[in-house]
Protein backbone atom coordinates (compact mmCIF):
# COMPACT_ATOMS: atom_id res chain seq x y z
CA UNK A 1 0.00 0.00 0.00
CA UNK A 2 1.30 3.36 -1.08
CA UNK A 3 0.57 6.97 -0.44
CA UNK A 4 0.36 8.99 -3.53
CA UNK A 5 1.05 12.63 -3.17
CA UNK A 6 -0.51 14.74 -6.07
CA UNK A 7 0.54 18.70 -5.72
CA UNK A 8 -1.22 21.10 -8.11
CA UNK A 9 -0.11 24.03 -8.62
CA UNK A 10 -2.66 25.76 -10.58
CA UNK A 11 -3.48 29.59 -11.98
CA UNK A 12 -5.36 30.95 -8.95
CA UNK A 13 -5.23 27.90 -6.10
CA UNK A 14 -2.45 25.26 -5.12
CA UNK A 15 -4.10 21.88 -3.80
CA UNK A 16 -2.77 18.62 -2.25
CA UNK A 17 -4.14 15.64 -2.27
CA UNK A 18 -3.17 12.01 -0.56
CA UNK A 19 -4.71 9.20 -2.24
CA UNK A 20 -3.89 6.04 -0.80
CA UNK A 21 -3.43 3.20 -3.09
CA UNK A 22 -4.33 -0.39 -2.76
CA UNK A 23 -2.80 -3.56 -3.88
CA UNK A 24 -6.40 -4.39 -5.77
CA UNK A 25 -5.64 -0.81 -7.69
CA UNK A 26 -8.18 0.72 -5.66
CA UNK A 27 -7.60 4.45 -3.94
CA UNK A 28 -8.97 6.59 -1.57
CA UNK A 29 -8.45 9.97 -0.67
CA UNK A 30 -7.60 10.85 2.53
CA UNK A 31 -6.77 14.44 2.68
CA UNK A 32 -7.30 17.61 0.72
CA UNK A 33 -6.01 20.74 1.09
CA UNK A 34 -6.16 23.96 -1.05
CA UNK A 35 -5.14 27.42 -0.69
CA UNK A 36 -5.48 30.35 -2.97
CA UNK A 37 -2.18 31.40 -4.15
CA UNK A 38 -3.15 32.95 -7.23
CA UNK A 39 0.42 32.64 -9.35
CA UNK A 40 -0.80 33.82 -12.35
CA UNK A 41 -2.04 37.74 -10.35
CA UNK A 42 -0.54 40.37 -12.42
CA UNK A 43 1.35 38.20 -15.24
CA UNK A 44 -0.22 40.63 -17.89
CA UNK A 45 0.97 40.37 -21.45
CA UNK A 46 4.38 40.55 -20.07
CA UNK A 47 3.49 36.88 -18.73
CA UNK A 48 6.23 37.16 -15.78
CA UNK A 49 5.00 35.84 -12.54
CA UNK A 50 5.37 38.43 -9.54
CA UNK A 51 7.59 37.85 -6.79
CA UNK A 52 4.71 38.39 -4.15
CA UNK A 53 2.81 35.66 -6.15
CA UNK A 54 5.78 33.32 -6.22
CA UNK A 55 6.73 33.98 -2.47
CA UNK A 56 2.71 33.33 -1.59
CA UNK A 57 2.94 29.93 -3.41
CA UNK A 58 6.09 28.43 -1.97
CA UNK A 59 4.64 29.39 1.45
CA UNK A 60 1.94 27.49 0.28
CA UNK A 61 4.23 24.35 -0.61
CA UNK A 62 5.82 24.27 2.44
CA UNK A 63 2.79 24.07 4.59
CA UNK A 64 1.95 21.08 2.53
CA UNK A 65 4.91 19.48 2.85
CA UNK A 66 4.72 19.93 6.54
CA UNK A 67 1.47 17.49 6.12
CA UNK A 68 2.20 15.01 3.92
CA UNK A 69 5.95 14.23 5.00
CA UNK A 70 3.93 12.48 8.40
CA UNK A 71 2.62 9.93 6.55
CA UNK A 72 4.58 6.70 5.32
CA UNK A 73 5.25 5.34 2.23
CA UNK A 74 4.86 8.11 0.26
CA UNK A 75 5.51 8.52 -3.10
CA UNK A 76 5.15 12.94 -4.18
CA UNK A 77 4.06 13.72 -7.53
CA UNK A 78 3.97 17.65 -8.18
CA UNK A 79 2.09 19.31 -11.33
CA UNK A 80 1.78 22.88 -12.61
CA UNK A 81 -0.20 24.13 -15.59
CA UNK A 82 -1.37 27.28 -17.35
CA UNK A 83 0.06 30.01 -15.38
CA UNK A 84 3.42 28.65 -15.10
CA UNK A 85 3.52 26.85 -18.62
CA UNK A 86 3.05 30.47 -20.08
CA UNK A 87 5.68 32.00 -17.73
CA UNK A 88 8.62 33.73 -19.33
CA UNK A 89 10.15 33.37 -16.12
CA UNK A 90 8.91 29.69 -15.06
CA UNK A 91 12.94 28.57 -15.29
CA UNK A 92 13.41 30.59 -12.73
CA UNK A 93 10.53 29.77 -10.08
CA UNK A 94 10.37 26.04 -10.94
CA UNK A 95 14.36 25.98 -9.76
CA UNK A 96 13.27 28.30 -6.14
CA UNK A 97 10.40 26.06 -5.59
CA UNK A 98 12.93 22.13 -5.79
CA UNK A 99 15.52 24.26 -3.97
CA UNK A 100 13.29 25.89 -1.13
CA UNK A 101 10.67 22.94 -0.92
CA UNK A 102 11.84 19.69 -2.36
CA UNK A 103 9.34 19.64 -4.54
CA UNK A 104 9.88 18.93 -8.35
CA UNK A 105 6.91 20.23 -10.06
CA UNK A 106 6.21 18.59 -13.54
CA UNK A 107 4.82 21.60 -16.28
CA UNK A 108 1.75 19.86 -17.87
CA UNK A 109 1.34 20.88 -21.62
CA UNK A 110 -2.25 21.66 -22.40
CA UNK A 111 -2.52 19.14 -23.85
CA UNK A 112 -1.26 16.92 -21.18
CA UNK A 113 -3.84 18.41 -19.07
CA UNK A 114 -7.34 17.83 -20.82
CA UNK A 115 -5.93 14.30 -21.45
CA UNK A 116 -6.28 13.78 -17.71
CA UNK A 117 -9.30 15.92 -17.58
CA UNK A 118 -10.80 13.21 -19.70
CA UNK A 119 -9.35 10.62 -17.73
CA UNK A 120 -10.76 11.65 -14.62
CA UNK A 121 -14.28 12.52 -16.03
CA UNK A 122 -14.66 9.20 -17.92
CA UNK A 123 -14.16 6.89 -15.12
CA UNK A 124 -16.10 8.56 -12.49
CA UNK A 125 -19.43 10.23 -14.41
CA UNK A 126 -21.41 7.70 -16.15
CA UNK A 127 -21.21 9.87 -19.62
CA UNK A 128 -20.68 9.05 -23.03
CA UNK A 129 -21.28 11.79 -25.14
CA UNK A 130 -20.36 15.17 -23.70
CA UNK A 131 -18.04 18.14 -23.91
CA UNK A 132 -15.84 18.89 -21.12
CA UNK A 133 -14.34 22.48 -19.85
CA UNK A 134 -12.13 22.52 -17.36
CA UNK A 135 -11.63 26.45 -16.52
CA UNK A 136 -8.81 27.26 -14.95
CA UNK A 137 -7.35 31.13 -13.63
CA UNK A 138 -5.47 30.96 -16.87
CA UNK A 139 -6.79 28.57 -19.64
CA UNK A 140 -9.28 26.64 -20.32
CA UNK A 141 -9.21 22.77 -21.60
CA UNK A 142 -12.15 21.31 -23.35
CA UNK A 143 -12.75 18.20 -24.96
CA UNK A 144 -14.97 16.41 -26.87
CA UNK A 145 -16.37 12.71 -26.15
CA UNK A 146 -18.05 11.23 -28.62
CA UNK A 147 -18.88 7.03 -27.33
CA UNK A 148 -16.92 7.18 -24.37
CA UNK A 149 -13.33 8.23 -26.29
CA UNK A 150 -11.95 11.83 -26.32
CA UNK A 151 -12.30 13.07 -30.09
CA UNK A 152 -10.44 15.93 -29.79
CA UNK A 153 -8.92 18.46 -27.09
CA UNK A 154 -7.38 21.60 -26.71
CA UNK A 155 -6.25 23.58 -24.10
CA UNK A 156 -6.74 27.93 -24.96
CA UNK A 157 -5.24 30.83 -22.71
CA UNK A 158 -8.27 31.96 -21.53
CA UNK A 159 -9.10 32.24 -17.47
CA UNK A 160 -10.52 33.02 -14.71
CA UNK A 161 -8.06 35.23 -13.64
CA UNK A 162 -6.50 36.39 -16.96
CA UNK A 163 -10.41 37.76 -18.30
CA UNK A 164 -10.89 39.47 -15.03
CA UNK A 165 -7.86 41.37 -15.25
CA UNK A 166 -7.56 41.87 -18.51
CA UNK A 167 -11.13 43.39 -19.32
CA UNK A 168 -11.73 44.95 -15.99
CA UNK A 169 -14.09 42.59 -14.75
CA UNK A 170 -12.80 42.47 -10.81
CA UNK A 171 -15.33 44.98 -9.59
CA UNK A 172 -18.41 46.63 -11.01
CA UNK A 173 -18.99 45.45 -14.62
CA UNK A 174 -18.97 48.08 -17.14
CA UNK A 175 -20.70 47.36 -20.42
CA UNK A 176 -18.31 48.10 -22.72
CA UNK A 177 -15.63 46.03 -20.93
CA UNK A 178 -17.88 42.78 -20.66
CA UNK A 179 -18.67 43.24 -24.67
CA UNK A 180 -15.28 43.33 -25.42
CA UNK A 181 -14.12 39.88 -23.28
CA UNK A 182 -17.70 38.46 -24.68
CA UNK A 183 -16.08 39.33 -27.99
CA UNK A 184 -12.76 38.21 -27.07
CA UNK A 185 -13.63 34.81 -25.95
CA UNK A 186 -15.82 33.99 -28.70
CA UNK A 187 -13.37 34.57 -31.13
CA UNK A 188 -11.41 31.96 -29.00
CA UNK A 189 -13.75 29.46 -28.95
CA UNK A 190 -14.89 29.72 -33.10
CA UNK A 191 -11.55 29.25 -33.75
CA UNK A 192 -11.89 25.65 -32.52
CA UNK A 193 -12.54 23.99 -35.81
CA UNK A 194 -14.17 21.03 -33.96
CA UNK A 195 -16.61 22.90 -31.18
CA UNK A 196 -19.08 22.41 -33.66
CA UNK A 197 -19.22 18.93 -32.89
CA UNK A 198 -20.00 19.39 -29.71
CA UNK A 199 -23.61 20.84 -30.73
CA UNK A 200 -26.25 19.95 -28.30
CA UNK A 201 -23.86 17.59 -26.04
CA UNK A 202 -24.38 18.27 -22.22
CA UNK A 203 -21.14 20.20 -21.10
CA UNK A 204 -19.42 18.58 -18.16
CA UNK A 205 -17.59 21.17 -15.93
CA UNK A 206 -14.47 21.43 -13.48
CA UNK A 207 -12.40 23.94 -11.88
CA UNK A 208 -13.05 26.72 -9.86
CA UNK A 209 -15.21 28.97 -10.98
CA UNK A 210 -17.64 26.28 -12.39
CA UNK A 211 -17.48 24.76 -8.43
CA UNK A 212 -18.39 28.07 -7.15
CA UNK A 213 -21.11 28.04 -9.78
CA UNK A 214 -22.62 24.54 -8.97
CA UNK A 215 -22.46 25.75 -5.01
CA UNK A 216 -24.44 28.84 -5.65
CA UNK A 217 -26.89 26.87 -6.84
CA UNK A 218 -27.05 24.22 -4.41
CA UNK A 219 -27.20 27.11 -1.77
CA UNK A 220 -30.32 28.23 -4.15
CA UNK A 221 -32.30 25.28 -4.26
CA UNK A 222 -31.61 24.72 -0.15
CA UNK A 223 -29.90 21.26 -1.09
CA UNK A 224 -27.67 20.51 1.93
CA UNK A 225 -24.09 19.58 1.72
CA UNK A 226 -23.58 22.06 -0.87
CA UNK A 227 -19.72 21.01 -1.48
CA UNK A 228 -21.21 17.59 -2.90
CA UNK A 229 -21.47 18.69 -6.64
CA UNK A 230 -20.50 15.58 -8.32
CA UNK A 231 -23.11 14.25 -10.64
CA UNK A 232 -25.05 17.54 -9.95
CA UNK A 233 -26.81 18.70 -13.20
CA UNK A 234 -28.12 22.36 -14.11
CA UNK A 235 -30.13 23.18 -16.75
CA UNK A 236 -28.34 26.38 -19.19
CA UNK A 237 -31.66 29.05 -17.96
CA UNK A 238 -30.21 28.76 -14.04
CA UNK A 239 -26.04 29.14 -15.40
CA UNK A 240 -27.50 32.24 -17.73
CA UNK A 241 -29.78 33.58 -14.24
CA UNK A 242 -26.71 33.16 -12.19
CA UNK A 243 -24.39 35.13 -14.54
CA UNK A 244 -27.05 37.46 -14.69
CA UNK A 245 -27.19 38.20 -10.83
CA UNK A 246 -23.41 38.56 -10.81
CA UNK A 247 -22.53 41.39 -13.62
CA UNK A 248 -25.57 43.12 -11.65
CA UNK A 249 -23.42 43.53 -8.77
CA UNK A 250 -19.84 44.95 -7.81
CA UNK A 251 -17.08 43.26 -5.75
CA UNK A 252 -18.66 43.86 -2.35
CA UNK A 253 -22.42 43.03 -3.17
CA UNK A 254 -21.16 39.88 -4.91
CA UNK A 255 -19.22 38.55 -1.66
CA UNK A 256 -21.93 38.67 0.06
CA UNK A 257 -24.11 36.11 -2.27
CA UNK A 258 -24.43 32.79 -0.96
CA UNK A 259 -22.09 29.97 -1.96
CA UNK A 260 -19.87 32.43 -3.37
CA UNK A 261 -16.41 32.48 -1.72
CA UNK A 262 -15.43 35.92 -0.85
CA UNK A 263 -11.59 35.21 -2.13
CA UNK A 264 -13.08 34.12 -5.61
CA UNK A 265 -15.36 36.92 -5.94
CA UNK A 266 -13.11 39.13 -7.93
CA UNK A 267 -12.86 36.61 -10.96
CA UNK A 268 -16.37 34.90 -11.09
CA UNK A 269 -17.18 36.88 -13.54
CA UNK A 270 -14.64 36.31 -15.79
CA UNK A 271 -14.77 32.38 -14.76
CA UNK A 272 -18.22 31.88 -15.71
CA UNK A 273 -17.57 33.91 -19.22
CA UNK A 274 -16.78 31.06 -21.08
CA UNK A 275 -19.10 28.73 -19.95
CA UNK A 276 -21.95 31.29 -20.93
CA UNK A 277 -20.30 31.56 -24.24
CA UNK A 278 -19.95 27.84 -24.79
CA UNK A 279 -23.39 27.32 -23.66
CA UNK A 280 -25.06 29.77 -26.37
CA UNK A 281 -22.81 28.90 -29.01
CA UNK A 282 -23.04 24.88 -29.00
CA UNK A 283 -26.70 25.26 -27.75
CA UNK A 284 -26.56 23.06 -24.86
CA UNK A 285 -29.88 22.61 -22.30
CA UNK A 286 -27.93 21.18 -19.43
CA UNK A 287 -24.39 21.44 -17.55
CA UNK A 288 -23.03 18.45 -15.01
CA UNK A 289 -20.37 19.16 -12.32
CA UNK A 290 -17.55 16.96 -11.84
CA UNK A 291 -14.71 16.69 -8.87
CA UNK A 292 -13.00 14.47 -10.59
CA UNK A 293 -10.37 15.51 -13.12
CA UNK A 294 -6.65 15.95 -13.53
CA UNK A 295 -5.95 14.54 -9.97
CA UNK A 296 -8.24 11.23 -10.41
CA UNK A 297 -6.49 11.20 -14.27
CA UNK A 298 -2.97 11.18 -12.84
CA UNK A 299 -4.25 8.23 -10.37
CA UNK A 300 -5.94 6.28 -13.11
CA UNK A 301 -2.66 6.72 -14.73
CA UNK A 302 -0.19 5.95 -11.92
CA UNK A 303 -2.51 2.62 -11.37
CA UNK A 304 -2.47 1.72 -15.05
CA UNK A 305 1.18 2.31 -15.13
CA UNK A 306 1.85 0.11 -12.14
CA UNK A 307 -0.40 -3.19 -13.68
CA UNK A 308 1.49 -3.21 -16.99
CA UNK A 309 4.81 -3.47 -14.62
CA UNK A 310 3.87 -6.50 -13.39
Amino acid sequence: MKNLVIVDLGSNSVRMAINTIAEDGSFREIKRIKEDSRISEGMGRERLLRPQAMNRTIDALHRFKAIYEEYSNIEVRGITTAAVRMARNQREFLKRVQKETGIKLDVLSGDDEAYYDYLGVINSLEVKDCLILDTGGASCELIDVHEGKARNLISIPIGAVSLSERFHLNNAIRADNLFSAEIFVNQQLRDIWWIMDAFNKPIVLLGGANRTLARMNRRRQKISRINNIHGYRLKTESVNRTFRALITRNLDARKKMAGLETSRADIIVGGMLPLVMLLQMIDADRVIFSESGVREGIISEYINKGRKEE
